[in-house]
């Protein structure tokens, strides 16, 4: 019997942000305590978000609800990196970079997890930035997802290729 495996991924659902940034632009725009605030949130490149206001707090408020709105589309905040609100002349902004892969570091430790605590004949193996891991019996596969999920990694992790 061939082995079953899955792929452990980081990765993030780039129209799911997309949305939440918009919805976050539109309510910006319409509630009052943002009015005369000066208050944006928009793209950066390709992998960065930028948020302008007036004042650090009203800065700090717009990374907040979109946050709630990454929340609401389910989408991890550990795919976020954002910076301490920085004086720019008049505006204050927040640079937010989002991640995505899983860094050679971080496999190696998941890896090593897996072969600690993980069932016996599971192996798992890195290719690029994701993890692939096989096993004969496809109940050791589940109690590595397990395992994995029960883990408060500071990298956001899905489960791909279950086969």
């Amino acid at each position: 019997m061939a082995d079953s495996s899955f792929d452990i991924v980081s990765k993030l659902d780039r129209q799911e942000v997309d949305n939440a940034l918009s919805q976050t632009a539109r309510e910006v725009a319409t509630r009052y305590d943002f009015k005369g605030t000066g208050a944006t949130i928009e793209w950066k490149g390709e992998q960065g978000i930028e948020i302008s206001a007036s004042a650090d707090d009203r800065a700090s408020a717009v990374l907040d609800v979109f946050k709630e709105k990454l929340i609401k589309r389910s989408v991890s905040l550990k795919v976020l990196d954002a910076s301490e609100p920085r004086q720019s002349g008049q505006q204050s902004k927040i640079d937010i970079a989002l991640k995505e892969g899983i860094t050679s570091e971080d496999a190696k430790k998941i890896s090593k997890l897996i072969r600690d605590e993980g069932p016996k004949g599971v192996k798992a193996q890195i290719q690029g930035d994701e993890l692939r891991v096989s096993s004969k019996k496809r109940d050791d596969l589940q109690a590595v997802i397990s395992l994995v999920k029960g883990q408060d990694f500071d990298f956001a992790v899905q489960f791909t290729n279950y086969r």
